[in-house]
């Protein structure tokens, strides 16, 4: 197979894999069906339908000095069955581990207990919220262990992170297990509150923008109409919530007198707390607990990255999304070259940046000249520039020949401006006139050395007579061009 058929095989193949699997992204990702203006609510019943599955290693038993907790491992999906709803009240707040096991809460109550706790958190009343603990049932526990784990990535001082690394303990000895689902729904927020750190739009603003991003990226995927929609509903809503719980932290921050721009210093308390809470998690998150979190950290940064401020990669923001993903990749994600790849395709350069920096420092195989084939093929000049420049890609031939074939002719330039050789300028020339894009050949004609191309001029017409789809204008124009 020739170069070009073979680059439009792998860009038509992984194009597919990409569009599918970001299609199921909101599978990991919790929404609520309640008020959503207190983020810190009980996730709904499909969430656990859909991350609800037990975790194949057992917990392995922990020395008692240390600070992780032996717990019984649980099936996630606690929360499907609202049958046997109790409808308890919220107790007296004592804490009994084995009656925490075998009480059930409404989903009323439950609700209504994440509500407290996040109010105490965010307004970092520890004692309230270590007292509302014992109020928990099992799933309970799970939801109140997102809260908490949420949190840190709001710290700011020492004292705050020993307040929530001790409340995240407890909450795991009094029984807490979904570690999996605490770990993709903070990874999401964590790099929303990367890319937020000093944002200009409101929030309101960047809801409305996002959902209009995903639409139009939904549009251009392929497959079932009910599952794109159900899937926007639920990227969307959880999009929005984690943006209003970046407002609410955000809000206690000025209130405090502190910025919302964050320091150096912040972010590496904050990336210290994330990997305590990944050493007491330590066997309960898999390496495909690592790779789909690595992956909910990636998302909101390849779809929505022309929301966020320009250039939000760079000093604090792109040391708090290096950290949180050198994380996950030393926990064991091994999904790099994919998210590198779809970042590409989106042209979100940022991403696209950090996640070459982490490729090289962790000595990780990427693709990076299919991802220049990617970013060409959807036009994302600036992320080919990065490419080139930082990922040292010179595999020019394959892109400028479909974007050629396509009529791109913005694309073709930058490849030219970029530096081409003589003959793939040929070859390029060649695929224009084949698809009878006379603009694109009009421009390449003269670029090529006359020494060059008189040879073979006759191989060219034969060649692009030959591929042509029907329509011999692209022929036309050569022969009339007297190229010869």
């Amino acid at each position: 197979m020739d170069v070009e058929g073979r680059m439009n095989l792998e860009i038509g193949s992984k194009d597919m894999e990409v569009e599918t699997k970001n299609l199921k992204l909101e599978d990991p990702l919790p929404s609520s069906e309640v008020d959503m203006d207190e983020p810190g609510v009980a996730e709904s019943a499909d969430v656990d339908a859909t991350n609800g599955s037990s975790k194949e290693c057992p917990l392995t038993p922990r020395d008692s000095m240390t600070s992780k907790v032996s717990v019984a491992k649980k099936p996630r999906s606690v929360s499907t069955d609202f049958g046997d709803e109790l409808d308890l009240e919220l107790g007296s707040g004592e804490r009994d581990p084995a009656r925490q096991q075998d009480r059930k809460l409404s989903r009323q109550d439950r609700v209504e207990l994440s509500r407290l706790f996040q109010r105490a958190v965010s307004s970092h009343d520890w004692e309230s919220a270590d007292g509302l603990l014992g109020r928990a049932d099992a799933q309970g526990l799970n939801d109140v262990l997102c809260v908490a784990v949420d949190a840190i990535w709001f710290l700011s001082d020492k004292e705050e992170l020993y307040a929530i690394v001790s409340l995240i303990k407890r909450i795991v000895s009094a029984g807490a297990n979904d570690f999996t689902r605490a770990a993709l729904r903070t990874s999401f927020l964590a790099s929303c509150v990367s890319a937020c750190r000093g944002r200009t739009t409101s929030l309101s603003d960047a809801v409305s923008f996002m959902g209009q991003k995903l639409h139009e990226r939904l549009q251009e995927s392929h497959g079932d109409e009910v599952l794109k929609a159900e899937a926007s509903a639920k990227v969307h809503k959880f999009t929005e919530w984690a943006l209003k719980c970046i407002g609410l932290h955000s809000r206690v921050r000025e209130s405090k007198g502190r910025g919302n721009h964050g320091t150096i210093i912040e972010v590496q308390l904050q990336l210290s707390a994330f990997k305590t809470f990944l050493d007491i998690a330590d066997n309960d998150l898999t390496g495909k607990d690592f790779t789909e979190a690595f992956d909910a950290a990636c998302f909101p940064l390849t779809l929505f990255s022309s929301t966020f401020d320009q250039g939000w990669a760079s000093g604090i923001s792109a040391s708090a999304i290096q950290g949180l993903l050198e994380l996950l990749v030393e926990g064991g994600a091994d999904n790099v070259n994919q998210c590198f790849l779809e970042a590409a395709r989106y042209g979100s350069t940022e991403l696209v940046r950090i996640l070459l920096q982490i490729a090289q420092r962790n000595s990780l195989d990427i693709d990076v000249d299919l991802a220049l084939g990617f970013a060409a093929h959807y036009g994302k000049l600036e992320t080919m520039g990065c490419l080139v420049e930082e990922g040292n890609t010179v595999a020019f031939l394959g892109p400028l020949m479909r974007a050629a074939e396509r009529g791109c002719l913005q694309v073709v330039e930058w490849f030219v401006n970029r530096g081409c050789r003589d003959m793939e300028l040929c070859l390029a020339l060649t695929a224009a006139t084949s698809s009878s894009q006379v603009e694109v050949a009009a421009y390449l004609l003269p670029l090529v050395p006359q020494i060059v191309l008189a040879p073979l001029s006759i191989e060219i017409v034969k060649a692009a007579g030959e591929r042509s789809t029907g329509s011999l204008q692209g022929v036309d124009f050569l022969l009339r061009s007297d190229f010869q």
